[in-house]
């Protein structure tokens, strides 16, 4: 059974993975990004981010500069982080003002960043194996399951993709499942309990609190 805790995902060895995900979106994505099958986008771009943290010794030793560098510059093209967001806050996402909301978004990324930065340091050898993709399903709410094999038992790793259209037109990524546990409903479960308490600026104040927790040396 996977223990969480408080404003946490999973365990630091499985968090590995998810820093994967999250960082899939690294490589340019071509003007063929629409036409390319999300199994295709998913193998492609997860190949090219694995060898690139691999021989990046800074990404690896977590450097959080580095990885806030690879985030912005790399990941957050190619994920709706906005939709992500929102789907964890929950119904008070639409009354939450747009500084609100702003300062909510980076507030979680910089959680997201800074807690699991330290997982980039074990990989090593993985390999993500990417699953035939289920039939039938809509584009703008549409999984890819994947594989993470290496030393110890697989992962499963799971992807939630949408189909966006106009300019940069392509998948975007806004939800992940490792082992079985989605990122987007965890946290909402956290979430709420702040919100609940004391609305959504407890729930801001809350994230930046941790944050200035993790930012201190160890």
């Amino acid at each position: 059974m996977v223990k969480i805790s408080s404003f946490s995902f999973l365990s630091r060895r499985h968090w590995l993975v998810s820093i994967c995900a999250l960082a899939m979106s690294l490589g340019m994505v071509g003007a063929s990004a629409a036409e390319e099958a999300p199994e295709a986008f998913v193998q492609r771009i997860t190949n090219e981010t694995l060898n690139a943290i691999k021989a990046d010794k800074a990404l690896r030793s977590g450097d959080i500069q580095k990885v806030m560098q690879l985030v912005d510059n790399q990941l957050m093209p190619h994920v709706n982080f906005r939709r992500m967001t929102a789907l964890a806050t929950g119904p008070a996402w639409r009354t939450a003002t747009p500084e609100q909301q702003k300062r909510l978004q980076d507030e979680f990324k910089t959680l997201l960043v800074r807690t699991y930065s330290g997982a980039l340091s074990q990989i090593t050898d993985q390999v993500v194996v990417v699953k035939p993709l289920r039939r039938g399903q809509d584009d703008k709410n549409l999984v890819v399951n994947t594989e993470v094999r290496g030393k110890g038992d697989p992962v499963q790793l799971d992807y939630r993709l949408e189909k966006t259209a106009g300019q940069g037109a392509g998948w975007m990524i806004f939800d992940l499942n490792v082992l079985g546990v989605w990122l987007v409903e965890n946290y909402r479960n956290q979430f709420t309990k702040e919100i609940n308490a004391g609305g959504i600026d407890a729930l801001i104040a809350s994230l930046a609190a941790r944050n200035k927790t993790n930012a201190k040396p160890a």
